[in-house]
């Protein structure tokens, strides 16, 4: 048989629950075993001895075992390990922490034992769980990398509309910054036309005034005729 032997033992040691449909060495190889999985940090660890896996599984204060024959790999027993796992953690979990030893043999170790027979007759089930869990991953796989790659055009598409407005600002101030130019262009050639006029005016007066008074004399001013003589009587 595959696997043929489990139990359930608290961190401190206790085995709680425990299926054994076979007889032999398993129960005192796990109990040495278990003591080292207990100093050990890993969640999951297997010990091979006499051509046996002992499978061990980690979940909260609870340390879960399957032995198998070593044959049969692992992915089987951790399987079985991770069933007996979520039903002891929905049913007898809290009642045992402060429980004797074996004080669940009766009660869970038929949950053990179907989870076990079923395992046993149909380990390809497994390997077909697997290859679903498998797909099922790939396609969570490809829909996050879709969405990442939707956020990142989005990403992209709304750096690309920031983008356009900043340079639809600068545009405008460029254009607001242009029209200032042109004003006061503008009013510069005003004041320099009026500059250039003023000293033509000014030039033109000195040229009259230099003709009038050119000689010492005053030709611009107006001369009265002399009085007309009377004619003899």
């Amino acid at each position: 048989m595959p696997l043929i032997y489990s139990f359930v033992a608290r961190r401190d040691g206790t085995v709680v629950a425990e299926h054994a449909p076979h007889k032999g060495n398993s129960a005192q190889v796990a109990s040495e075993c278990l003591q080292h999985v207990i100093a050990s940090s890993d969640p999951k660890m297997t010990i091979t001895c006499d051509k046996h896996t002992f499978n061990f599984l980690k979940s909260g204060e609870w340390i879960f075992l399957g032995v198998a024959d070593e044959a049969f790999g692992r992915q089987v027993p951790f399987a079985y390990l991770d069933r007996i796992s979520e039903a002891w953690a929905a049913g007898p979990a809290n009642k045992a922490r402060s429980a004797a030893a074996h004080s669940f043999d009766r009660s869970f170790g038929p949950r053990m034992k179907d989870a076990m027979e079923q395992l046993n007759s149909s380990p390809e089930t497994v390997s077909k769980v697997a290859a679903v869990q498998k797909q099922v991953e790939d396609v969570k796989s490809v829909m996050v990398e879709n969405i990442e790659q939707v956020l990142a055009r989005g990403d992209r598409i709304q750096l690309l509309v920031d983008r356009t407005e900043d340079l639809q600002a600068q545009a405008q101030q460029f254009q607001k910054q242009g029209r200032q130019l042109r004003t006061t262009m503008w009013w510069g050639n005003v004041k320099v036309k009026a500059a250039i006029a003023a000293i033509i005016l000014l030039v033109l007066a000195a040229i009259v005034l230099a003709a009038c008074f050119s000689g010492g004399g005053n030709r611009c001013s107006s001369k009265k005729a002399p009085p007309a003589e009377s004619p003899a009587p």
